[in-house]
């Protein structure tokens, strides 16, 4: 550390910086820094020093990806509750008549399944590269 002309250790952070804050984000912050145990001040220059910046193009492209995901998810939900119903078609029928559907109907069933199978693991895989790609940018 340097010294002084009175003999104290020059500091090292010698920079200070004012931050406005409405009441309800101090309090949220106040929170977090009382979760984490850290002092403010460490608290702060960690966030600071280690949040991942993401410029606009980054954003949009996150969002291209979970809005594409999101609208995956929501045809397979579709198609589950397609199959589901197809199920219960089936089985109140092998209830009411007594005899099991036939294997064409079962067989189609099954292709139905493979292909929402399929497309969760293209969702997972897609989920998983977004995931891999916002920690890369953290490191």
């Amino acid at each position: 550390m340097l010294m002084s002309n009175n003999r104290k250790p020059a500091r090292i952070r010698n920079r200070a910086v004012t931050v406005r804050m409405t009441e309800e984000e101090y309090r949220a912050m106040k929170a977090k820094v009382e979760e984490s145990g850290l002092p403010q001040q460490t608290y702060i220059i960690e966030a600071v020093i280690g949040s991942p910046i993401i410029d606009s193009s980054g954003v949009k492209q996150l969002l291209a990806v979970w809005k594409e995901n999101s609208r995956n998810l929501s045809d397979l939900v579709r198609q589950i509750k397609g199959l589901g119903t197809n199920v219960n078609q089936m089985a109140h029928i092998a209830n009411g008549q007594g005899y099991l559907p036939a294997v064409r109907s079962l067989d189609g069933i099954s292709e139905k399944l493979d292909l929402a199978r399929k497309e969760a693991e293209k969702i997972w895989r897609s989920t998983r590269l977004l995931i891999s790609q916002q920690n890369h940018m953290e490191q």
